[in-house]
């Protein structure tokens, strides 16, 4: 069972949508406690106990208009957001994107929550939630074992799952310089992305050689299935020859200077951190094992003596039926004090999760005052 909790709100869950959350709530003069099972307790994907560690990718995706992730982030602004104003203080070069060196952005949110005088921040295991105050779970997908089991146990319902996968980060010195050029699409003189030019034989080689690569394999007892905006490389790869020239690989806008023409394909590196000491490999999500991520991923021109920070990895995220279980303001419609945030919930990417935290934030407030929002 949970701890007493002495707060206005409990929070499951120092994720995004939990931070946002609890920020938000301190906001509006409400004592909140956030719970965060971390570090005493891991998960596969997790590599310490910061709030809200980013474990994907280190993009929030563009911040430009006119597009949808650029007006949500433009509606969150207006609304005051804690989380996305962290973000923009800790933001890395990334073209039209807003990427986020992720220590430096989890280590400001840890430090934005500890100014708040009104949120404690408890580091324990929570299995159930409160049942006399509101409670937010915004535990994530990759929740525990014993919250999953709660929630399955009390609502009826099955949790559905996917997989996700992880791009590897290789250090900066060990890229080749001479073969790899900065700029982005269409922004020649734009330094944010380096370039890795494939030659139509280099691609050949390599397609061929990942298509065959070893793979993790999923237990007898999982489903594979794979979420379609986070493929796996090697999963494009199977769907034909120039799938990849076509997604992630896409030469569009990219000229080599060295030769003055479009590479055949082309593999974008995204700076990870402020200094530039480390990228990651856009789009290469992969369940490839280390060894073969070794092999196959240096066959990458520019990329032949890459030094591995970070392998690739999946993992299985977990969510909820969410129009089945939950009301309109994300209260479970069989348990009104509590509420759902995050991927947890079903919504996909940072800044959606941001987005439904504060809306949690908002609706849990409107609840304890008696207003409707």
């Amino acid at each position: 069972m949970i701890h007493r909790s002495t707060g206005d709100v409990a929070v499951v869950g120092a994720g995004l949508a939990g931070c946002e959350a609890a920020l938000v709530l301190a906001r509006l003069g409400f004592a909140v406690d956030l719970y965060e099972m971390r570090p005493d307790r891991m998960t596969p994907a997790h590599k310490t106990g910061l709030p809200a560690e980013l474990v994907c990718s280190n993009s929030l995706k563009t911040d430009c208009l006119p597009s949808a992730h650029g007006l949500l982030k433009s509606e969150l602004a207006l609304l005051g957001s804690p989380m996305m104003r962290i973000a923009q203080e800790n933001r890395v070069p990334a073209g039209s994107a807003l990427a986020v060196d992720r220590d430096a952005f989890a280590a400001g949110v840890l430090d934005a929550l500890m100014r708040e005088s009104t949120i404690r921040l408890m580091r324990r295991e929570i299995t159930a939630p409160p049942a006399d105050k509101p409670c937010l779970i915004a535990a994530g997908p990759l929740a525990a074992d014993s919250l999953t089991n709660w929630l399955a146990a009390t609502f009826g319902s099955h949790s559905l799952s996917f997989y996700d996968a992880i791009a590897p980060i290789i250090a900066a010195d060990s890229i080749d310089i001479s073969v790899a050029f900065f700029g982005a699409r269409r922004r020649p003189d734009n330094t944010d992305y380096l370039n890795c030019p494939f030659s139509e034989e280099e691609y050949r080689r390599f397609y061929d050689e990942l298509t065959e690569a070893d793979r993790v394999q999923a237990h007898d007892f999982e489903k594979e299935r794979f979420f379609e905006a986070c493929l796996p490389v090697e999963v494009i790869a199977q769907r034909g020859y120039r799938a990849l020239t076509f997604g992630a690989l896409r030469p569009v806008g990219l000229d080599d200077p060295g030769t003055g023409r479009r590479p055949f394909a082309v593999c974008q590196l995204r700076r990870e951190d402020r200094a530039g000491t480390a990228y990651n490999l856009v789009g290469f999500q992969t369940r490839l094992t280390v060894g073969a991520q070794k092999r196959v991923f240096r066959l990458i021109p520019a990329l032949e003596n890459a030094e591995f920070l970070r392998y690739g990895s999946i993992h299985r995220n977990t969510y909820l039926d969410s129009p089945v279980l939950l009301n309109g303001d994300l209260s479970f419609k069989a348990l009104p004090h509590c509420f759902l945030a995050g991927q947890l919930c079903g919504n996909e990417g940072y800044t959606e999760s941001v987005a439904t935290g504060h809306l949690a934030a908002l609706f849990i407030a409107a609840r304890i005052r008696g207003r409707s929002l």
